[in-house]
């Protein structure tokens, strides 16, 4: 008798809560549906399905697990509901990166000597001179180069001599000679041109002079008049500047929108309204794992020599893509797990529809769920969402009825439902606490407090304490917070904050009861960004002291 008893009382208590969920959900639900417009749902949607030709329309919950929503004309006016159709359009990315300009790595030039010798005299003699090919840069007087110049006007005279020989093999003897002298020359850095003047004046030079290779400017010299230089020494490096790279970082979630070949627009603060194009001709292999960013190399044209290597500069890298369906981005509810946009059917009706998209700036690209000439909604979402919910709950509690509970002594036993200590789904339970929250990250601990506390459905102070791993404060960061609730549609709020008596503070408008998520982002001064997220209570959120309970 004690066990039926329990059992009894067990079961009395949970029809009780059953009943009163029922009651405050059908409130809710009428209410809501009263103030846009549509005072009996139920009935219009049992209307709906009785109508000619809407036999086949799906009114109750589909795979999203929502139901399709009625929209009233007046509805629809009330909330701002827009409608836009589906279209296959060419799409294009632009993408924006800071960068700096660089030398063309292909177009530099190094001048060393394969000789020993001494600069006898410098014609080119400062940093940042610009020099043309085969212009002097110095004069170079060296003893192994004298000696080879005799050899060679000696080559010359034997060879001339003995090629008058009735002999083949004193003839080519007198050919090699000659040959092996010119190549000695060649080797050493003398011109062809050179070594044709060499043979019209007939006598070697005491100092040999040194040519530029390329167009360019000097860059780096090291050669002064009178040096003694040996081979291994640098004297100068030129660097062609008709060429430049822009080398732009980009963040990696945007690195599959650029491809080799993409045009660049590239502006600089030294010439304001003025754009250099060019092309992206290399993407890095590697991410540099502080800045979570790619190194992508843009070529472009320099004929006036306005871009200087070190420059900053601003680039927009645009990519082409092929047709596709696009739509607006504020169609899409993109929880991060699915994405949802609402269809019209006609007929006052609108019905969840699950997509696959990938966003591109300010629109999506529809891989599937859609077709092209379908109309969906761009604006009043949140709204729709909501109701959409709320009419797939309503066919729940119709198709499962209050009067087919049962409860049986044997499932009754096994819940732990006593009137000391049951609680329902929403109390404090579970919970975050109410109080300040501490988080360490690494050598830094975040302490997170509100004023007032615990948090409430409105307006709130969030206060940050940031401390180093001897327990200072560090006053020098920069801090974000940004809080949202985790629901489809709802996005981030962003709020800077700023160092007041000790903390950080950031006002914080929650817009209604529930748990917060607050995320703060603290970048202290040269170490990385930290990012850690706490969870707030805002208002009650509990059954506790309802009148019965």
């Amino acid at each position: 008798m004690k066990i039926f008893h329990h059992a009894s009382k067990r079961t009395t208590l949970a029809i009780a809560l059953l009943t009163l969920t029922a009651a405050l959900f059908s409130t809710f639900y009428l209410t809501q549906n009263r103030a846009l417009g549509n005072p009996n749902p139920g009935a219009r949607m049992k209307e709906m399905k009785g109508m000619p030709g809407m036999e086949g329309m799906e009114m109750g919950p589909n795979e999203t697990g929502q139901a399709p929503a009625m929209l009233s004309p007046q509805k629809k006016q009330l909330i701002g509901v827009k409608v836009a159709e589906v279209e296959e359009k060419e799409t294009e990315r632009v993408i924006r990166a800071v960068g700096r300009v660089a030398y063309d790595e292909r177009r530099l030039a190094q001048i060393t000597l394969k000789v020993e010798g001494w600069i006898e005299k410098l014609f080119v003699n400062f940093t940042g001179q610009e020099v043309r090919k085969g212009e002097p840069l110095f004069t170079l007087y060296s003893p192994d180069l004298l000696a080879t110049q005799q050899e060679y006007l000696l080559a010359k005279r034997s060879q001339k001599k003995l090629s008058a020989s009735p002999i083949a093999d004193v003839r080519e003897t007198g050919n090699v000679l000659l040959d092996s002298a010119r190549k000695r020359l060649l080797l050493w850095g003398i011109s062809e041109g050179q070594i044709q003047a060499l043979e019209k004046r007939g006598e070697p030079q005491t100092a040999m002079t040194m040519t530029s290779p390329i167009d360019g400017v000097v860059i780096k010299r090291e050669g002064t008049q009178g040096m003694r230089v040996t081979p291994e020494r640098t004297l100068y490096e030129i660097a062609d500047l008709s060429t430049v790279w822009i080398l732009a970082d980009v963040y990696e979630s945007e690195l599959s929108f650029i491809k080799k070949g993409a045009d660049a627009n590239v502006t600089v603060a030294a010439y304001p309204g003025e754009v250099f194009k060019g092309k992206v001709a290399f993407i890095d292999s590697f991410l540099n794992p502080q800045t979570r960013t790619v190194q992508v190399r843009i070529e472009l044209p320099n004929p006036d020599l306005k871009l200087k290597p070190q420059m900053f500069a601003d680039v927009e890298l645009t990519s082409h893509f092929e047709k596709g369906l696009l739509i607006p981005e504020s169609a899409v509810l993109d929880s991060g797990i699915r994405q949802i946009v609402f269809v019209d059917q006609g007929m006052e009706t609108v019905a969840p529809r699950e997509i696959t998209a990938r966003r591109i700036g300010a629109h999506y690209i529809v891989q599937t769920g859609l077709t092209a000439g379908e109309k969906i909604v761009t604006s009043a979402n949140f709204l729709i969402d909501s109701e959409s919910k709320l009419m797939a709950s309503a066919n729940m509690m119709g198709s499962l009825g209050m009067a087919g509970i049962r409860m049986e002594q044997a499932q009754m036993g096994e819940m732990d439902m006593n009137m000391d200590g049951m609680k329902m789904k929403g109390t404090r339970e579970g919970k975050p606490a109410a109080g300040s929250q501490t988080k360490k990250k690494g050598e830094v601990t975040l302490t997170l407090t509100t004023k007032p506390s615990p948090p409430v459905d409105g307006e709130n102070t969030l206060q940050l304490i940031v401390t180093d791993a001897a327990g200072k404060p560090i006053d020098n960061a920069k801090v974000l917070f940004s809080y949202t609730m985790a629901m489809p549609g709802m996005k981030a709020v962003k709020v800077p904050a700023t160092f007041k008596n000790g903390r950080y503070e950031g006002k914080a408008k929650f817009g209604m009861a529930g748990t917060w998520e607050v995320t703060v982002f603290v970048a202290p001064p040269g170490k990385p960004e930290i990012q850690e997220k706490f969870d707030l209570e805002a208002g009650e959120g509990d059954m506790e002291g309802m009148p019965g309970m």
